[in-house]
């Protein structure tokens, strides 16, 4: 998944995108422009980073929506975006967009503004393949579950599953060291999205995990940026850009080969929310 795409935009347009935009300046096309994206580095197939590459879906619809603003490739620097520190990244200036599983809530959007959202999820549970007792968040009564901080994840269970429920929340920096905990026993489950389990699934290769499938929840994956950008409506257009010209579908296909995963038809591709 290392397509590049070409900019259709006009380079006056180009220009007066970019001259709002925080990451860039007035001249797209000068070596010293760049901007700056947060993404996960330890989700396969969303945001993975291996070496020097970047690969996922995440990735993708950044490298799109980027171009269509007139970055080329090598104008764009790639930083990690942990769940916990996301909203800080977008007041503090770290970066100028986050494409990384953000789903957009009232909380996070009190803070920092979306653009999107460019695809939907559902919260569900990774187990070990050989246990059947684990079949949804009704059964994790006396289950150790871990999920990431700061994540929409972790705080629904706290929310809605916690407490009275007997289940013990164990929380991790990232998806990575949930797995190693399920694979080494110290937890029952792990719970964040359908799309990235089945993609932490698949990467493992041994078939010893799965998807219980059972999704509780609605994850609209926006694009993060700061409060107050004047670019959500250009990202918004990019996005709509993507799907329409068939993009989209390619890169949401080639994410999720060989995981088992096909996303809901009923909520894919998004219908974008109106900027503020």
């Amino acid at each position: 998944m290392r397509t590049t795409y070409k900019a259709i935009a006009a380079a006056a347009a180009a220009t007066m995108l970019l001259a709002s935009c925080g990451g860039g300046s007035e001249n797209p096309s000068g070596d010293g422009d760049k901007i700056t994206i947060g993404i996960k580095f330890d989700q396969p197939g969303l945001g993975f980073k291996e070496g020097d590459s970047y690969t996922g879906f995440d990735v993708e619809v950044a490298r799109y929506v980027a171009d269509k603003l007139g970055y080329a490739e090598d104008q764009i620097e790639w930083v990690e975006a942990i769940s916990a520190n996301r909203e800080e990244m977008l007041k503090n200036g770290q970066v100028d967009m986050i494409f990384a599983t953000y789903s957009i809530t009232e909380s996070r959007d009190e803070v920092v503004d979306f653009a999107g959202p460019y695809f939907v999820a559902g919260q569900d549970l990774l187990v070990r393949t050989d246990d059947t007792s684990i079949t949804g968040p009704e059964s994790l009564a006396g289950k150790n579950l871990c999920s990431v901080s700061g994540s929409t994840s972790a705080q629904r269970v706290k929310d809605d599953f916690d407490s009275g429920d007997g289940i013990n929340l164990v929380e991790q920096p990232g998806y990575s060291e949930c797995l190693s905990l399920l694979q080494g026993g110290q937890v029952d489950a792990a719970t964040t999205d359908d799309i990235i389990l089945a993609g932490l699934a698949a990467e493992e290769g041994s078939g010893a995990f799965r998807v219980v499938g059972n999704p509780f929840s609605e994850e609209r994956y926006g694009i993060g940026i700061p409060e107050g950008s004047d670019q959500c409506n250009a990202i918004n257009e990019a996005v709509q850009a993507m799907i329409d010209d068939g993009s989209w579908e390619t890169a949401i296909a080639e994410a999720t080969d060989g995981t088992g995963y096909t996303p809901n038809a009923s909520l894919n591709p998004p219908t974008l929310v109106e900027c503020k």
